[in-house]
């Protein structure tokens, strides 16, 4: 992984500019400390900070072939097969590295070479002959791609403080962005980077930018189509995608690691990975993350059913892996608010942003690599709002049902003529209104469907998104295999009653994980992400909330009423009765959110267009 930024400019010269695109390279330093490259051509500058996973000797960028310069940040899985393809059609290669087959790749087939990638990827491809930059993100929207227009012009980077070390972007908020912090965060619309003027290409995504303008198409998304085979077919068609995307994703130049939760999906990943590592005679690392006397407080609830740390201690045990626990202290989680949000350019999913961030950096001292199991639960049908009649039919979004509270923090000018709910709602139909569905499906099927995307675009960008800068923020690349365009395609299809087998969440993958695992890690009950359950931590968000909110320079009374934040204060944010977002975010990520925004005010410092 690596970070890429560019500017191409038709109408004015770009050659005094030179330091402009080193810097917007620099703020990607984090991204890609191992090598940094620039290229310089009339009206295009590129630049690249390289992570070094594939034949680190070779593979420098930005890398040229003919008329043609390509700056890329991801990984392809199916770089092998590519290559031999490219070969037949009578190109040699001089490196291993999968950029220059991802640019052999783009020169033969132009946009169509897209069609063909497996993998998690966003570039951009400088054609010198015909003047025009070529740009695409993922099918999954797993490597980010940020941009911001202006006339005869158009800025690029991996995040969105580069964009902001280019004369044409500056930090500014309007009140659709100021709404979508408030009633949307830490989820963001498809194609919005929150602030004015800064877009993302979505998942799926292609762009064209040249003398005509810039012109985008999605090339990629979920097909619904009849679904013909048995159970026992599904189950091995779903097996061997799994198996296969996992396999792909171990090829690494540098040494690699999973994260081991002790949940079904890092369970399977690990167990995948453990027997391929041990069939090459090496032996697998797996890592987890743990809080100081978790298990003094923990208390079981419908969410989290148990513990992590006893199923980690017996996959780790089953598979004969190298474990490393990492446990974090509250004061570390609150103290790293403030550099996850940073890594994230926006406020996040609080310290569930702020963990991995500390997590990620212990990985990181020993491994460049690791393997994930997110996303599982979104494609699959983990979440509680699949199952829950009241929750699948609803509108909006199953997960932040938490809007008119929300909009009872807000100033009121903000929401003067909007609907809060409205405002939700049409963000969520928005993403469904082309839908693929099957001719006579039943209101429940075109509810899963519906269910299916809203995940797919909106929670699991979510966590991709905390995922890739909290990991990135200290070049350390995390790979999701569950992310793999095959297996999103083709469990779209899969009938309910098979997904979810024997009544239970992802019933048929538990199923596939018998083969790999103990019964009973297979079947035991969905516990999500680790969090913390000590009292001090929620103590300490809290005090740092209300210290802030005493400050005569606090910047939160330009979002939300001053009383709304004093009653938030006085009733210790009892007078806030949802959980903010999903499952982890309630009270204590509630005041550690808002802290993130505060403190995004100070940092950023927007200029307000309302």
């Amino acid at each position: 992984m690596c970070g890429i930024a560019g500017w191409t400019d038709f109408r004015n010269g770009l050659e005094e500019y030179e330091t402009v695109i080193r810097k917007m390279g620099d703020a990607l330093g984090h991204r890609g400390p191992d090598a940094a490259g620039e290229f310089f051509d009339r009206g295009c500058r590129l630049a690249h900070r390289r992570l070094s996973v594939i034949d680190p000797e070779n593979g420098a960028q930005p890398m040229t072939y003919g008329s043609y310069t390509i700056v890329y940040n991801g990984e392809l899985y199916n770089t092998a097969e590519l290559r031999r393809s490219l070969k037949n059609l009578g190109h040699t290669f001089g490196t291993g590295s999968d950029t220059e087959v991802l640019l052999k790749a783009y020169a033969e087939w132009g946009e169509k070479c897209l069609e063909l990638l497996n993998g998690i990827y966003a570039f951009a491809v400088w054609n010198k002959t015909e003047r025009s930059l070529f740009m695409a993100r993922d099918r999954a929207g797993v490597k980010p791609f940020f941009y911001s227009l202006y006339d005869g012009g158009i800025v690029f980077a991996s995040e969105i403080k580069a964009l902001f070390q280019n004369p044409h972007v500056r930090p500014a908020l309007s009140r659709e962005g100021a709404l979508s912090l408030m009633l949307l965060g830490p989820a963001r619309r498809g194609g919005s980077g929150v602030f004015d003027g800064v877009e993302e290409l979505r998942p799926g995504e292609c762009a064209f930018f040249d003398e005509r303008g810039f012109r985008k198409h999605v090339y990629w998304r979920l097909e619904a189509e009849p679904h013909t085979e048995s159970l026992d077919e599904t189950a091995e068609h779903l097996g061997f995608l799994i198996r296969d995307s996992v396999e792909r994703q171990l090829v690494s130049d540098v040494p690699l690691c999973t994260f081991l939760s002790g949940g079904l999906d890092s369970s399977l990943i690990s167990a995948i990975a453990a027997g391929k590592y041990r069939s090459e005679g090496r032996q697998l690392s797996t890592w987890s993350i743990d809080y100081k006397d978790n298990r003094k407080n923990f208390v079981p609830s419908a969410f989290q059913p148990d513990e992590d740390a006893p199923w980690i201690v017996k996959m780790s045990g089953f598979i004969g892996s190298d474990h490393t626990n990492v446990v974090i202290d509250s004061p570390a989680l609150a103290d790293a608010l403030v550099p996850a949000m940073k890594a994230r350019d926006l406020p996040g999913m609080a310290d569930v942003c702020s963990s991995l961030y500390l997590f990620c950096a212990e990985v990181k001292k020993r491994f460049t690599v690791a393997v994930s199991g997110e996303c599982a639960d979104e494609v699959l049908g983990g979440y509680p709002w699949y199952h829950k009649p009241e929750l699948l039919y609803a509108d909006g979004f199953p997960w932040a049902r938490s809007t008119k509270q929300r909009a009872a923090l807000l100033r009121p000018d903000l929401l003067r003529d909007i609907s809060a709910e409205i405002f939700v709602k049409e963000a969520a139909d928005e993403t469904v209104k082309d839908m693929s569905c099957l001719d006579g499906e039943s209101r429940e099927d075109t509810a899963r469907r519906r269910m299916f995307l809203l995940n797919f675009y909106w929670f699991m960008q979510t966590l991709l998104d905390r995922k890739d800068r909290c990991s990135m923020a200290h070049g350390l690349e995390v790979r999701v295999p569950f992310c793999d365009h095959r297996i999103a395609q083709y469990a779209y299809n899969i009938p309910w009653e098979m997904k979810a087998l024997n009544g239970r969440e992802k019933g048929l993958v538990r199923r596939i994980a018998e083969r790999y695992m103990p019964r009973d890690v297979a079947w035991r009950r969905k516990s999500p992400y680790p969090k913390t359950h000590n009292p001090a931590y929620s103590k300490l968000v809290f005090d740092e909330f209300t210290r802030l909110m005493g400050e005569k320079d606090c910047r939160l009374p330009e979002l939300l009423a001053r009383p709304a934040i004093d009653e938030l204060i006085s009733t210790e944010g009892r007078s806030f009765s949802e959980n903010w977002y999903g499952q982890l975010m309630c009270t204590p990520q509630m005041f550690a959110y808002l802290i993130q925004l505060e403190m995004w005010l100070r940092i950023y410092d927007p200029e307000l267009l309302f």
